[in-house]
C-alpha cells in the first residue's frame, strides 16, 4: 500500500462531483455522496433517493486484484438502494481496516466473521450500481476506463445469463476473486457474483467512443 495521502482527493468538492459522475444527473444528484478520509468513507451529502455514490479504490475491488494498491485508481461508482444496505458495509469494513494497516489476510477472516455473526447483511435482490463516469480509472491495463452498469447476484458462474462466452455482451466474475472457484481463501464467504455490462454513454450522456 502506498502512503494514505496519495489516495486522498485534495479537494472535497471535486471528489463530491466526481462520485457523483458516476451515474446521470436524474440518478446521483438526489444520492447520499461518500468521501475518503483518513479512517474510512464519510457522508458528504445526505441524499433522498437511496442511492449512494463513492468513489472507490483498488481495494474495493476482488481481494487478489493485481491494481489492488495502485493509488491511480478511481472509480467513481452509484450504489442503487438495494446495493448500498447489502454492499456498502463490506466497502466500508475493508476500506477502514485498509487504512488502518491491515493485511490481507486479516481483511479476508473480519468480513468471513461477519457474515458468520451476521453483523454484515446478506446480498439483497436486484443489487447494482452504475460506473458511467467519463473521468474514472479503472486499470492500468489497456483502455483506462469503459462505461458500464454491474448487477449483483448470488448465481454461482455466468452461464445462465451467457456471461463471458464469445461476443457476449456480458462479463462476470466472483465479487471477491477474480476466480474462486478452487481458491481455498474464498471458503466461508458468501457466493456473490458480478456481471458487468458495457453501456454506450457516458454518464453525461456523450457517446463513448467505440474501442
Amino acid at each position: 500500500m502506498a502512503p494514505i495521502q496519495q489516495y486522498l482527493i485534495p479537494n472535497r468538492d471535486a471528489e463530491i462531483a466526481l462520485a457523483r459522475s458516476a451515474a446521470p444527473d436524474a440518478i446521483s444528484r438526489n444520492a447520499t455522496v461518500l468521501v475518503l478520509g483518513t479512517r474510512g468513507y464519510e457522508t458528504a451529502v445526505n441524499g433522498t433517493n437511496g442511492f449512494v455514490c463513492m468513489v472507490e479504490h483498488g481495494w474495493t475491488s476482488a481481494i487478489d486484484w493485481p491494481d489492488l494498491w495502485n493509488p491511480k485508481i478511481m472509480g467513481p461508482d452509484c450504489l442503487n438502494p438495494p446495493a448500498a444496505r447489502s454492499l456498502l458495509p463490506v466497502v466500508n469494513k475493508t476500506t477502514a481496516m485498509v487504512l488502518a494497516g491491515s493485511s490481507e489476510a486479516q481483511i479476508i477472516a473480519a468480513i468471513k466473521a461477519g457474515y458468520q455473526k451476521k453483523t454484515l447483511p446478506a446480498l439483497e435482490p436486484g443489487a447494482m450500481s452504475y460506473m458511467m463516469s467519463k473521468s474514472a480509472y479503472l486499470t492500468d491495463d489497456d483502455h483506462h476506463n469503459v462505461a458500464h452498469v454491474m448487477f449483483f447476484n448470488t448465481l454461482p458462474n455466468g452461464q445462465i445469463w451467457g456471461a463471458d462466452l464469445p461476443k457476449s455482451p456480458i462479463a462476470s466474475s466472483s465479487y471477491w476473486f477474480p476466480n474462486d472457484d478452487d481458491n481455498p481463501q474464498a471458503h466461508g464467504l458468501p457466493p456473490i457474483r458480478v456481471f458487468i455490462v458495457g453501456v454506450k454513454r457516458w454518464s453525461d450522456g456523450t457517446l463513448q467512443p467505440v474501442k
